[in-house]
């Protein structure tokens, strides 16, 4: 039998937090409607989604890299990091894996190829893109309840006026990816106004 994954992450561009990978092997004889892109889907039906995926599944599984690891090793490496070991998880391995994004990890154990907004397109990486982001949403607001002030269950880490103003108030936690520049420069002395934001570290989700 030929298994196709699909591997999406959540978590690449916030401040604070896990970047969090998915790999999906959906069943073909049990389709599921509604899959697309996880952040065009609101979040009850994301949510929805994510029940009948991890029902009917052939296969699936997510890692989570933590900060530590970000930090040192950088966003992209460990994206790319937690791909591999996403689809090494996966019992029986895939013949085949569709990746999103337009660079592939090495070092997997199948076959595979890079989909440039895969999750738009592949109903497997859609279900895999559902399932990093649920997952992630749900271990920010459990860190919300860690970290008080910050505002983690709203945003998610991700880049708002709202986490800048915690920041500048409170100051970096220990969730906060100290190698991305904006909390870098929290912890540099003289440099504490955050809220001129560069335009490239605007809102965005992925």
């Amino acid at each position: 039998m030929k298994w196709i994954a699909g591997v999406d992450e959540a978590g690449r561009g916030p401040l604070a937090g896990p970047v969090v990978v998915a790999a999906v092997v959906l069943d073909p004889k049990r389709r599921i409607r509604g899959l697309a892109d996880s952040k065009v889907l609101p979040e009850d039906v994301r949510e929805e989604l994510y029940a009948k995926i991890v029902g009917t599944a052939l296969a699936w599984h997510v890692v989570a890299i933590e900060v530590a690891e970000i930090d040192r090793i950088n966003i992209l490496q460990a994206t790319l990091a937690g791909m591999a070991r996403a689809l090494a998880a996966l019992v029986p391995t895939p013949t085949h894996a569709l990746i999103d994004g337009n660079v592939l990890p090495r070092n997997l154990p199948c076959s595979a190829k890079a989909v440039v907004d895969g999750d738009a397109i592949h109903g497997c990486i859609s279900a895999a893109s559902i399932i990093a982001k649920v997952t992630r949403d749900r271990m920010m607001r459990e860190m919300d309840a860690h970290y008080p002030g910050y505002g983690f269950a709203a945003h998610k880490g991700y880049c708002t006026p709202e986490h800048f103003e915690a920041l500048n108030r409170l100051g970096p936690c220990p969730q906060h990816r100290r190698s991305f520049a904006p909390v870098r420069r929290l912890l540099e002395p003289g440099l504490f106004d955050l809220l001129a934001v560069e335009p490239e570290y605007a809102v965005h989700e992925d």
